[in-house]
């Protein structure tokens, strides 16, 4: 598989880690059912996700649109751009 890398081009896979979905924060310090659910209880469908991944060579953090079902890239841009 290959991610492009906004900064860098079309990368092998092995340029990047892995860091888990991309998904937004709960609101507010306080332990409730809202982090106990974004902690444990994320659905894992097969499909469009959004993921977070970091390419070393260029130490950039990215946000991955792709299918976890035929690996296509959707979308790949900076994880703290506006938006993502």
């Amino acid at each position: 598989m290959r991610l492009p890398c906004p900064h860098c081009g079309e990368r092998d896979l092995r340029e990047f880690t892995y860091k888990g979905a991309d998904l937004p924060l709960p609101e507010g310090p306080d332990w409730g059912p809202d982090w106990e659910a974004y902690l444990h209880l994320r659905r894992n469908p097969a499909g469009e996700t959004r993921d977070l991944w970091y390419h070393g060579p260029c130490g950039s953090w990215l946000s991955v649109t792709r299918n976890t079902a035929t690996h296509a890239v959707a979308e790949s841009r900076p994880a703290r751009e506006p938006g993502s």
